[in-house]
């Protein structure tokens, strides 16, 4: 996914980005501000999918694994509003796991059109957290 700003901040009492249902301030705003860390790699992926929605390039470089991360995020042109996102499957992942995967269709709008990203993204643990590592993508 590319980094553009969908809005600059979420309010904390409303429905988080990822989808999950849950406030804001209850699910990934403890994982954007450092007070916690995201037990499991899907939790990453939803924290990084709201990076992506707010703009969070600080976020999304922190999580991402050093050996594939970019050295900044350009915004895209014309820029991307995220709408949604949608987690089909994840493979491994958990709290006593080294790797997963997750597989979601992100849905967008740039230009007046909208688009449906898919990525089968793999996660790793790196110092005990974990990061993003690559992703299989396919764009629609």
């Amino acid at each position: 996914m590319a980094a553009h700003r969908s809005k600059t901040q979420a309010s904390p009492a409303e429905p988080c980005p990822c989808g999950n249902g849950e406030p804001y301030a209850q699910c990934c705003a403890p994982y954007h501000t450092g007070t916690a860390t995201a037990p499991t790699a899907e939790a990453l992926m939803r924290s990084r999918y709201t990076a992506f929605a707010l703009g969070r390039s600080d976020y999304l470089l922190a999580t991402w694994h050093p050996d594939t991360r970019p050295a900044d995020l350009t915004p895209d042109t014309p820029p991307l509003r995220w709408l949604g996102l949608v987690i089909h499957a994840h493979h491994a992942g958990q709290a006593t796991d080294t790797t997963g995967t997750v597989q979601f269709t992100a849905r967008y709008k740039a230009g007046g059109r909208a688009g449906r990203l898919t990525e089968t993204s793999r996660f790793v643990r790196l110092a005990g957290r974990w990061v993003y590592l690559e992703g299989d993508v396919s764009a629609s």
